[in-house]
């Protein structure tokens, strides 16, 4: 196993809500079983999708290119040598988009099986000096950067003014910068038709759900007018500023530097980075006059708050930045405040700008830059990546093109660069992984950090990985995105990985990458404290995906309105007393009805075959290829004296067993969430779960005098301590459950997708083997 990283695994993890939360509930969205749409697989939702998203289904595919003779040049000859990556790019371009479609229910690309040598190969950022081909380099190269010295061009931020000339040409050239192109000019288009972003405090929750859908609106706009140099769009920016200024008819939000809710933070910075966006890439189209404007709200409401945090004494305020958030909060408010900052510069004649960049730079380089563990897993949950990683590539990407360095906000954390990797694997063919909570509504946040860190750290599957997905159409990729990659990210990408801190433990394990009905397993150990109270209480949880269907899955974030949810990680937090929190409601182990000790500290051990995917969309597992993941949970439970569990990929990863060994003092109960229709035999060992048109048998193996399946609804015990506040409802969500009274006992439950064209003779029935004896060929 992979040592802790010294500043996640031996110090505290802080809240950034300061003392007792006294503000922070953040903006509605938490994920509920969505109804069932027209073309029923699940009901699992994923995340909020932000409004006016135009998925571009049904890419145009070119033909299949053979191999080109340049691919025989000599490397010692530069002509050649220039002439085979032209090859190369051009091989990429004359196929267009690798997706053919998006998947309308999840939201996942859709990739077309079949194998292309000329285009599906390693993954590659090709060297092209060709402007038409790949970007240049930018001129600003500072020999002794300095957070306060910016490039004497404008734009500053992210998209200088070479890459804005250089870009018309690669839009032309690539199918996808020209597709997203097509997406922003059509999203933009009906936002202008919208009314600006109307005020709303969701309780105490802030504005956070206003300020990021403005902030996606000035983007847009901003971009359309660089490209055009329409006027229009200026206008319509400008008009948005002003209704978040307050200034238009009815106001908007208090009317005092509290406009911008800074007791929450995150909703003053996202403010202050949409600001900055516009005042910097509108820059020479606004008149004196606005832009004194702008950049007087910007200051009144954003950096003067900023200051104000940094410098008060009260928890409430300075919990994002002082108390140890290797987090969301510290990326996404530094990010704001550096992103304004560095817009103004140079303008600013009260020296704000230059007083906050002495302090979020370092803090960032704190705080943000630890928030993945030395595994990449990100501190909090799968979807506060999102929010995270965002929050820090704008910041870097910011000071790099504003001044020339990043000043280590890539590298002081030298795992950062694995954060990328981890979003590929909580990435299922259906659905993240998404334990704990979810988050709000993402509008301008996406997943498009994974353009920046391709580039920044070289790792080209992350930008060929993202370019496919849904989100990936919106400005910061036209930017962060080299249009002279190449390659497919899945050529020669293992189909399992363990992430082995103490603080995560998890295993991602799958049969293909580019099945959207591929077998994927995921399952978690890892300790109860320390996510910034997003976690649930949940070791040993899983999910299971197969047949383009999530069958065992996550209820996600309960209501962040509710009394106490956000309170603190200890055992008697009343974020516990709610069922999506509570170990009641994730797919494990449940002793006594109890809760899990948050003190827990598991164990794990894990191996695979490694076997990886090639170069075609078409993944034959060999018959013996397999992995495993096995967790020590004893001190995860109270009256437990030994309790471990296994998931095992079993018969050419067509099969998942779930084996459990426990010997408790109290009495047990196996759960596992499921939007199935759930039918058991008459003897109760099996149980077939159907959802639409898709099937899978779950089987009792050896099961101990008096274990049978049942069936719940996903709803708390009557004798449950009663929340604060009801719990949301989770229609249509049924428990599988497996009761037992005290005692020892080994739990096999056999989960069988019932693949097309696979007959019932071909499935296995594996052996009783004990966990300490688990190996890759056994069971099978």
């Amino acid at each position: 196993m992979a040592a802790n990283y010294d500043a996640l695994g031996s110090q505290a993890r802080n809240s950034p809500y300061g003392s007792g939360d006294p503000y922070y509930n953040e903006s509605s969205g938490y994920i509920t079983p969505a109804r069932s749409p027209k073309k029923t697989i699940s009901k699992w939702v994923k995340f909020g999708v932000p409004v006016a998203v135009v998925v571009i289904a049904g890419a145009v595919l070119g033909g299949v290119l053979g191999s080109r003779a340049s691919k025989n040049a000599s490397a010692s000859s530069s002509a050649a040598a220039s002439a085979a990556a032209t090859s190369a790019i051009s091989v990429k371009n004359d196929i267009g988009r690798f997706a053919t479609a998006t998947d309308s229910q999840y939201l996942v690309p859709i990739y077309p099986m079949t194998t292309n040598t000329a285009a599906y190969t390693t993954p590659t950022f090709v060297s092209t000096a060709n402007t038409n081909l790949g970007w240049p380099q930018d001129p600003f190269q500072p020999s002794n950067p300095s957070p306060t010295q910016v490039r004497p061009d404008r734009p500053r931020l992210i998209a200088p003014t070479y890459m804005w000339d250089s870009l018309p040409n690669l839009i032309k050239n690539d199918p996808y910068l020209s597709g997203w192109n097509d997406t922003i000019f059509g999203n933009a288009t009906q936002y202008m038709a919208l009314p600006p972003v109307a005020y709303f405090y969701d309780n105490g929750n802030g504005i956070l759900d206003p300020a990021r859908e403005i902030k996606q609106r000035v983007k847009a706009f901003s971009y359309a007018y660089r490209l055009t140099n329409d006027t229009k769009w200026v206008d319509r920016t400008y008009v948005e500023l002003q209704n978040a200024a307050g200034n238009l008819t009815g106001g908007w939000g208090p009317d005092n530097s509290t406009k911008w809710n800074p007791t929450h933070f995150l909703d003053t910075a996202e403010l202050t980075a949409a600001y900055a966006i516009a005042y910097d890439w509108l820059y020479n189209a606004w008149t004196p006059t606005q832009r004194s404007s702008i950049m007087a709200t910007m200051i009144t409401y954003g950096l003067n708050n900023g200051v104000s945090a940094y410098s008060s004494s009260d928890p409430g305020a300075y919990g994002w930045w002082k108390t140890n958030t290797e987090g969301n909060w510290n990326c996404v408010c530094n990010n704001g405040l550096t992103m304004g900052a560095l817009a103004i510069l140079g303008d600013d004649t009260t020296g704000i700008a230059t007083q906050l960049l002495a302090l979020t730079v370092p803090n960032a380089l704190q705080n943000c830059a630890f928030a993945p563990s030395s595994d990449g897993t990100w501190s909090e949950t799968a979807n506060y990546w999102y929010f995270g990683t965002t929050g820090h590539a704008e910041m870097a990407s910011s000071l790099l093109t504003a001044t020339g360095s990043t000043y280590g906000l890539l590298s002081v954390n030298p795992d950062f660069q694995f954060t990328g990797q981890y979003h590929m694997y909580v990435s299922g063919p259906g659905s993240l992984f998404n334990y704990g909570d979810c988050g709000p509504n993402k509008y301008s946040t996406t997943a498009n950090a994974m353009m920046f860190y391709g580039q920044q750290y070289n790792m080209p599957q992350y930008q060929l990985f993202q370019r496919d997905q849904f989100d990936a159409a919106e400005p910061w990729s036209m930017f962060w995105y080299n249009p002279a990659v190449t390659g497919a990210f899945w050529d020669g990408l293992a189909l399992d990985h363990f992430f082995d801190n103490s603080t995560d433990q998890w295993g991602s394990m799958r049969s293909s990458w580019t099945d959207e009905n591929a077998l994927y397993v995921a399952v978690k150990a890892g300790t109860l404290q320390g996510h910034q109270t997003h976690n649930d209480l949940d070791c040993g949880d899983f999910v299971v995906d197969a047949l383009g269907v999530r069958w065992f899955g996550e209820l996600g974030s309960g209501d962040y309105n509710s009394l106490g949810y956000f309170s603190n990680d200890l055992q008697s937090s009343q974020r516990w007393l709610y069922y999506r929190k509570m170990t009641e409601g994730q797919n494990t182990i449940l002793v006594n009805q109890q809760n899990q000790n948050v003190a827990a500290a598991p164990t794990v051990r894990h191996d695979t075959s490694g076997t990886v995917q090639g170069s075609s969309t078409v993944m034959n597992v060999p018959g013996d290829s397999s992995a495993y993941f096995v967790a020590d949970l004893s001190s995860a439970y109270f009256n437990v004296t030994s309790f471990s569990r296994g998931v095992h990929l079993i018969n050419g990863r067509k099969q998942v067993l779930i084996q459990d060994e426990i010997n408790a003092s109290a009495p047990i109960m196996w759960r596992a969430h499921t939007n199935a229709t759930i039918v058991t035999s008459a003897d109760g060992l099996t149980a077939t779960l159907t959802i639409g048109s898709a099937t899978t048998i779950v089987q009792l193996l050896n099961p101990p005098s008096g274990a049978t399946f049942t069936t719940l609804n996903a709803v708390r015990f009557a004798s449950d301590p009663t929340p604060p506040q009801p719990d949301q409802p989770n229609d249509g969500v049924t428990v599988l459950v497996i009761s037992l009274p005290a005692g020892s006992y080994t739990l096999q439950v056999l989960i069988n997708p019932q693949w097309p064209g696979m007959s019932s003779s071909s499935y296995t029935t594996p052996g009783s083997v004990a966990l300490s004896q688990w190996s890759l060929a056994s069971p099978s």
